[in-house]
């Protein structure tokens, strides 16, 4: 079959970063379903796996862990889909990638696409969505529909994650939502999701946020860049608040939060996948959740640039484009 990956980790503008190959289709084990891949979506983890993780054994390395397309197969155990449903899902960091015509995933962190959105369109919301929901509820411990009184400050409100999240704590908290964003789009594009406030994250924001009448946050989501807002992190929130972190950094100086006695909580949406961890079914759980608050109108796609089918030279492109640290949303490719 069909898929896009590499045999060595390198620069994305090398042609060989991500090349065609021609790869054996899945097998799928007792809970897998084998899903033809209609649409992906690129994240800031592809190219960061690219570029760290060599491929083992000889053997290319399939990179994608968004993905949507119809079942064509199901494993012996199966119950919860059949062939010929049309799913979405954001896959397994220790399996084959969704850059191929056929990708087996585990039943239980799969759930049914929003009817309502095309392939593309649903394409942009997995893995995020995931992050974003995991990040409110199971780290910073937010009782749905409560946080009447409290701010969220979301650092890197108009990426991937926080696209999704800004929606997410508007329709399910009473949170108040101050989103970051640098540039006149972003800062509309953060407003357009809900955000009641947009401060500028390459600005000091401890005195942004007391001038637009917040003064100290209850809650970070730190999406982006964490080590180096991490002093203005810990001066804008309040004692005993709780930072949420998603990104990779050289290290943070804990000891920082001690005075105010501060939660520090990582999220990593690969972690029930990667440990099987008994609760893994909550994912597909929550994003039969998510299709259903899109499919009622409460949640839209965050699809901002479509770049043709899913092939090495596109691929290379939505790679550079992350990379380059501007993208704004999701980037969606859909079709071999």
């Amino acid at each position: 079959m069909k898929a896009i990956g590499y045999r060595a980790s390198l620069p994305i503008d090398n042609p060989a970063a991500l090349e065609e190959l021609e790869i054996p289709p899945p097998e799928a084990a007792p809970h897998d379903l084998v899903v033809r891949v209609k649409a992906v979506s690129v994240n800031p983890v592809d190219t960061k796996v690219r570029a760290h993780r060599a491929p083992k054994d000889g053997k290319p390395e399939v990179l994608g862990w968004d993905a949507v397309g119809i079942v064509e197969a199901v494993g012996k155990d199966v119950s919860r889909f059949k062939v010929g449903d049309r799913v979405y899902y954001a896959g397994a960091i220790n399996r084959p990638g969704t850059n191929s015509e056929l990708h087996a995933v585990d039943e239980r962190i799969v759930a049914r696409a929003p009817q309502s959105l095309s392939d593309e369109q649903a394409a942009a919301l997995p893995l995020t969505s995931i992050t974003a929901y995991e990040l409110l509820f199971d780290r910073l411990r937010i009782i749905p529909h409560g946080g009447a009184g409290q701010t969220l400050l979301i650092i890197g409100g108009a990426g991937g994650v926080g696209s999704i999240l800004i929606q997410l704590a508007r329709r399910l908290t009473q949170l108040r939502v101050v989103a970051t964003a640098s540039r006149p789009q972003t800062r509309q594009w953060c407003f357009d999701l809900g955000a009641h406030s947009v401060i500028d994250h390459s600005r000091p924001m401890a005195v942004q946020l007391k001038a637009a009448g917040f003064g100290e946050v209850d809650f970070v989501a730190a999406l982006t860049q964490t080590q180096r807002h991490f002093d203005q992190i810990v001066e804008s929130i309040r004692p005993q608040g709780h930072i949420a972190v998603i990104d990779d950094m050289d290290g943070l100086d804990v000891m920082k939060l001690k005075t105010k006695s501060l939660s520090l909580h990582w999220e990593l949406m690969f972690t029930r996948s990667l440990f099987q961890t008994p609760d893994m079914a909550e994912q597909g759980k929550l994003l039969a959740e998510i299709a259903t608050l899109v499919d009622a109108g409460q949640i839209r796609s965050t699809t901002t640039a479509s770049f043709g089918r899913i092939n090495a030279e596109n691929l290379r492109r939505a790679h550079a484009l992350i990379e380059s640290g501007r993208a704004q949303g999701k980037i969606v490719l859909a079709g071999f």
